[in-house]
């Protein structure tokens, strides 16, 4: 009876072959693809042999908890440090004074689309429109990444709104909202979380030179302009819409690693089923 495990000799061959198959699975998504002994993968065997949707829930509630700490301590830092030394505050509200008092029609008009993109209508549309393409494809991981970067973002922004309370500029402000909810700015965070999250898998995918300048540079640019537009409208500092980057970005790190970590438990769980079942395939020889 044949060995089931592959001689040195035939490794290579097995891993040229899987190469092949990810090269030729369009869907296959390198940025989600645990690095073998990596982080991700440690994460997994810590949390041992559970299901992997258990396993990216573990990562994500951790990652969450590390964000609002890390949100909520910067913004301690802003509202009770910065501000209040080397003129800092005084700074951050010239920025806001200046911005409003070069308000022409056309630039307010854009500064609306600019906060439209990144608010509360339009991204839970994309995303929701994402989601039920990646449901029917049978895309899982793509699916969570794009759902959960959304979600963890607005969740540590919520968590920190409700400890961190910094007045919003003093300036006429475009739209009505809470006065003390300045730091940090969600609208910047759920840019960055929801098209910068696109982009990371659409630069994942493909090698294409100019397709990846293109893609980089919407990338950070749409981010700007929200961030740009809300200061614009009088919702928030300079120091705010940085606060919003910061999750944001840590959003996107957060779900990366989750997304990794289901998978590396994903392939443990069917590395031990194989194991299993050469085992009672040889008991029964």
């Amino acid at each position: 009876m044949g060995s089931a495990v592959p001689t040195p000799d035939q490794e290579p061959h097995q891993a040229h072959r899987h190469d092949s198959d990810l090269r030729k699975d369009r869907w296959a998504v390198p940025l989600l693809e645990a690095r073998p002994g990596g982080p991700a993968e440690r994460f997994a065997r810590a949390v041992g042999r559970t299901h992997p949707v258990l396993v990216f829930l573990a990562a994500i509630l951790a990652g969450f908890a590390a964000i609002a700490c890390l949100s909520i301590a910067t913004g301690g830092l802003v509202t009770r440090i910065l501000v209040h030394a080397w003129g800092v505050g005084a700074a951050d509200e010239r920025v806001e004074v200046w911005l409003a008092a070069h308000r022409v029609a056309w630039r307010t008009d854009a500064s609306l689309i600019g906060s439209i993109m990144a608010g509360g209508v339009a991204l839970p549309i994309l995303v929701g429109t994402i989601l039920v393409v990646c449901l029917l494809l049978r895309r899982w991981r793509i699916a969570a990444f794009v759902v959960f970067a959304l979600i963890v973002e607005s969740a540590s922004y919520r968590a920190t709104t409700l400890v961190i309370h910094r007045h919003r500029p003093r300036v006429v402000r475009l739209e009505h909202l809470p006065v003390n909810a300045s730091y940090p700015s969600g609208h910047t965070a759920a840019s960055i979380a929801v098209y910068g999250g696109l982009v990371l898998l659409l630069t994942s995918i493909t090698r294409n030179r100019v397709f990846r300048v293109l893609a980089w540079t919407l990338a950070v640019a749409i981010p700007m302009f929200v961030a740009l537009s809300r200061m614009y409208r009088g919702m928030h500092h300079p120091l705010d819409v940085a606060g919003g980057a910061l999750v944001g970005i840590a959003a996107l790190m957060v779900v990366v690693f989750a997304c990794r970590a289901a998978g590396a438990a994903a392939g443990m769980r069917r590395e031990h089923e194989q194991r299993r079942e050469v085992t009672v395939g040889a008991g029964e020889a």
